[in-house]
């Protein structure tokens, strides 16, 4: 059974494409994860009055990955065979590269299967803010010996599909810290491998130069030293040239997830 993810906070001008194109791929069952919201999303889903959509629902917002740790795990009680994360606000036409994710995983070619949103460098011209996200995570994948395969690619950016075996050997907090989940697949000998590519601007979350951009890389870069710090036996540290990285990571709810988990 193929269970898809949505993070979903204040999406309801997107939900209902995005469900609609998720049920295309096709997934079995689709599992909003909504918190948070303040907005018509909750509504919207239930007006659907589809039995494959099985929301889950918060009054607080999780925090950023949060809701993709809740949803896998509540994925994982359903019987889901495959997960696949998709955001609340990706509602373009990616249902082929949906299904190449999907598919990788279903036929056990891969436990982690990623999108590579720089599938070509030269013509994407980056903002410095970009170009030192990808030079820390290319510096972790190098770590986990990854760099050959998936070279930048990371869980962190783009749609991506992890399989039941995955959900079985990395704890599921660490799914809440994509680059942990990332170091935490390397470690456990899972397969990883790119299975699609979506250029980054097509995804409409390019780094821009503005604050919230800022703490987003910021979080992102935190989670990649965080990740490298677990290989050395050293987890939870942020820091890099005596500098730490913070961003959204303290809005992570870990105690609402840790609730969630003894359910």
């Amino acid at each position: 059974m193929i269970a898809a993810v949505i993070p979903v906070l204040n999406e309801e001008k997107t939900i209902k494409r995005v469900l609609q194109n998720l049920f295309k791929v096709p997934v079995n069952i689709a599992i909003p994860v909504i918190n948070g919201s303040t907005d018509q999303t909750a509504e919207i889903i239930s007006d659907l009055q589809d039995v494959r959509v099985k929301p889950v629902i918060f009054a607080e917002a999780l925090g950023i990955d949060v809701p993709r740790a809740i949803g896998a795990f509540q994925a994982y009680k359903l019987g889901a065979t495959s997960v696949l994360f998709v955001d609340g606000d990706m509602s373009g036409q990616f249902t082929a590269n949906l299904q190449e994710l999907v598919s990788t995983v279903k036929s056990s070619a891969a436990d982690l299967a990623l999108t590579d949103c720089y599938p070509d460098p030269k013509r994407d011209k980056l903002s410095d803010l970009a170009q030192l996200l990808v030079q820390i995570r290319l510096q972790l994948n190098k770590e986990l010996g990854l760099l050959t395969s998936i070279g930048a690619a990371s869980p962190s950016h783009g749609p991506h599909c992890i399989s039941r075996r995955l959900l079985e050997k990395v704890p599921f907090r660490d799914l809440a810290v994509p680059p942990v989940m990332l170091a935490g697949a390397a470690l456990q000998k899972l397969q990883i491998r790119i299975a699609t590519a979506i250029p980054h601007l097509l995804l409409e979350s390019s780094l821009r130069d503005s604050p919230h951009s800022r703490k987003m890389a910021e979080t992102i870069i935190g989670d990649c030293l965080e990740a490298m710090h677990k290989l050395r036996c050293q987890p939870g540290i942020r820091q890099q040239n005596g500098t730490t990285f913070t961003g959204y990571h303290r809005e992570r709810r870990f105690d609402l997830l840790e609730q969630f988990l003894k359910n």
